[in-house]
């Protein structure tokens, strides 16, 4: 069985390592981990993972945080992978730093990653696991504030955090979606 795994950002240096690429973050990290490398493909870079009797194609879009839907409905269509078995990564300002929320549909909560998703997939039910990255900016500077590194002191927690979520990722494909979420929602 099959999974896409698509963590949102933005291609370039100079987003790096800001907030809004922790999904690129969370999916270099796993991919280290796993021993497999990313090589540059059509829409996005993506790297193969197996795990147990489990294939997961790890997908970086290329097309820029607004156009992540095309990414994603490409590799779906080309791997014939059913939409309940997409999970996609993303940063999420309602959230405080470091907590992880795992849900099966929901609204794109102003992202427009996840409204491009949504626009282009046709609908909102679609698992994604959200990356609290706070809310701590004065009004009207939140693109600053996403497209800004993350602080010293939060830099020092975002390995165990990365790690949590990798952890996440791999009981969504094992275990499924439900126990996942009774398993580390809200933890």
């Amino acid at each position: 069985m099959q999974y896409l795994i698509t963590g949102l950002g933005n291609i370039g240096r100079e987003y790096e390592d800001t907030r809004h690429n922790i999904g690129f973050m969370i999916l270099d990290a796993l991919s280290k981990a796993s021993n497999v490398v990313f090589v540059d493909q059509r829409y996005g870079a993506t790297a193969k993972l197996k795990l147990k009797n489990k294939q997961l194609i790890l997908l970086k879009p290329s097309t820029y945080m607004n156009l992540s839907g095309n990414a994603i409905r490409y590799w779906l269509q080309k791997e014939n992978i059913p939409i309940e078995n997409l999970l996609v990564l993303v940063d999420d300002l309602a959230l405080p730093f470091g907590s992880l929320r795992l849900k099966p549909k929901g609204s794109d909560a102003g992202h427009n990653g996840l409204k491009h998703i949504q626009e282009t997939l046709g609908t909102t039910q679609y698992n994604r696991l959200r990356f609290g990255i706070g809310n701590d900016f004065p009004q009207g500077c939140q693109i600053n504030y996403v497209l800004a590194p993350f602080t010293n002191e939060e830099q020092k927690l975002l390995p165990e955090r990365i790690e949590k979520a990798i952890e996440i990722i791999k009981s969504f494909c094992l275990a499924g979606i439900e126990i996942t979420m009774n398993q580390f929602n809200n933890k």
